[in-house]
């Protein structure tokens, strides 16, 4: 299959996600809003997801799919692929109990650490937001379990189905809200919601465990659950994906520092940036996350056959798609931002100023969006050599720089929560500039001059696109905290001059044309 269709694939149906998602987001908004049960439940979801992030997608998924491609002879012969599955399986689901159980016993001690004083203001806050850390945590150990599952589905090319996992996460949410809606508003409905809330979203993790293994059973791939034992297989994945662990821990680190730097603002400082987060992630997730994806396991055939050529010209595919995708994108938030949060989340709760400071924030956090796609496609080149130390490198030293910037935004400067959007957006430039440059001092990948002089053309397109915005934006601002009708009509205008300006541009410049067309189209693999 083509790079483009399986991006289609993984992309179309993570969007679908990310309306799900929009819908969850705006119910947060409008039921908890930027309150203190609002920041509490962010902190009680953000923490389960802290460690996901660090023991499943990134770390797991990258040594595990190289490895598990290894040995996949080919579709009729899977035998050494299970069995290092089955063993992988065995071993890791202790872990994860060991790992939940002790995450249980400590979790007042980690909440209290970091929610804000203003949180701990109104009695009874604090112990809900234990509860409620509690009560999400086993979501990590279901997750863990459909990673695994899901690196599987990729390996084997079946990319929907772990593409469309996570809409039942957003499913559950929404219907936690729905109900949530009937309790009226004050403070004893807003922590009945959230607690709710919380219980959905374990439920979400079994409920995506039970999808994912019926998709494997359907494509032909069987695991048994067998006695735990630490087999070569096991051991090598151990040795790769524990230099991935320290870099995704990396990141994780920088969440954690995120944190810190949180507790001391304002309450509402956490609604804020998760919130201004789902307008990142939206093009993050449907062109970074479905790049990765695809390319990871293509590579890892690819380099393991010695067709670097291939290898080279499906990472210069890569890059071109995400920077075609991601640069318009990227400007049209940064100026349209503020705009679209007034429209779909102000309203109850959540105020006309929190949405004026969560657009602060959008704009902050997209300046570092294109960095973000391209860490997602970079990376892979690594993963499937088995490097998973340099990754780690560049990675420990993206967060030095955002460390130290974080800092500097908030304390020095007084930013607030815009100034860790700021430093994330150039702590992740970092990382490419070194990501980027240690991959052409090694000869893995040079890009193209092809390559190079057609994201300078989409770049300039963009810029145009964002020129014509920033002029509208400045015309009809005032529409966006208008009636229905004028909120309405203000966005589709910004949308259609966004889109016809971009086209032009495009057109003009030669950004687009058959040839690309066709090449992103070529099967891959």
């Amino acid at each position: 299959m083509s790079l483009l269709k399986n991006v289609g694939t993984i992309g179309g149906l993570t969007a679908v996600s990310r309306v799900f998602g929009f819908v969850r987001d705006i119910l947060i908004a409008r039921v908890l809003g930027a309150t203190a049960m609002g920041d509490a439940w962010q902190l009680a979801f953000m923490l389960p997801n802290i460690f996901r992030r660090l023991f499943a997608e990134g770390a797991f998924a990258s040594a595990f799919v190289p490895l598990f491609n290894r040995r996949m002879k080919d579709d009729e012969d899977i035998s050494e692929a299970r069995a290092f599955a089955e063993s992988v399986l065995a071993v890791l689901l202790p872990i994860l109990i060991v790992f939940g159980a002790i995450a249980l016993i400590v979790m007042p001690w980690v909440v209290e650490y970091f929610v804000t004083d203003g949180l701990t203001e109104q009695a009874g806050n604090l112990e809900i937001a234990v509860l409620m850390a509690r009560v999400t945590f086993p979501y990590l150990l279901f997750m863990s379990i459909a990673t695994l599952i899901a690196a599987i589905l990729n390996s084997l090319s079946r990319f929907a189905a772990a593409a469309a996992a996570p809409i039942l996460l957003n499913i559950c949410l929404i219907a936690a809200l729905t109900y949530g809606l009937t309790l009226g508003e004050g403070l004893e409905a807003r922590r009945e919601t959230a607690q709710w809330m919380a219980i959905a979203v374990s439920l979400s993790g079994l409920l995506q465990v039970v999808w994912l293994w019926a998709f494997m059973r359907r494509a032909g791939f069987k695991l048994s659950l067998v006695a735990p034992k630490l087999t070569s297989g096991v051991k090598e994945l151990g040795i790769l994906a524990l230099p991935a662990i320290f870099g995704a821990g990396v990141y994780q680190i920088s969440r954690v520092i995120d944190l810190f730097f949180l507790s001391s603002l304002p309450v509402g400082s956490y609604t804020h940036l998760q919130m201004a987060d789902r307008w990142n992630q939206l093009p993050l997730g449907i062109i970074g996350i479905a790049l990765g994806t695809a390319i990871l396991p293509a590579l890892s055939r690819f380099l393991g056959r010695e067709q670097d050529e291939d290898a080279a010209r499906l990472q210069s595919n890569a890059i071109e798609l995400s920077m075609l995708l991601t640069l318009p994108c990227a400007v049209a938030l940064f100026f349209t931002g503020t705009a679209f949060v007034r429209v779909f989340m102000a309203g109850q709760a959540f105020t006309q100023e929190d949405a004026g400071i969560t657009g602060m924030v959008v704009s902050g956090l997209v300046i570092g969006l294109p960095a973000y796609v391209l860490v997602k496609v970079l990376t892979p080149n690594f993963f499937a050599r088995k490097d998973t130390r340099t990754p780690v490198f560049t990675a420990a030293i993206s967060l030095a720089v955002t460390a130290a910037l974080n800092y500097y935004f908030i304390f020095v400067i007084g930013l607030g929560v815009v100034g860790l959007a700021i430093a994330g957006a150039v702590g992740a430039w970092t990382n490419i500039a070194l990501l980027a440059g240690i991959l052409h001092v090694r000869g893995f990948y040079r890009m193209p001059r092809r390559i190079f002089g057609r994201i300078l053309r989409i770049a300039i397109a963009a810029g145009a696109m964002g020129a014509a915005l920033w002029w509208l934006m400045t015309q009809i601002e005032p529409w966006f905290v208008g009636t229905y009708s004028q909120q309405a009509l203000g966005l589709a205008i910004l949308v259609g001059t966004g889109l016809l300006t971009y086209a032009i541009a495009a057109i003009v410049l030669g950004v687009l044309d058959k040839a690309t067309l066709q090449r992103l189209m070529r099967r891959q693999t």
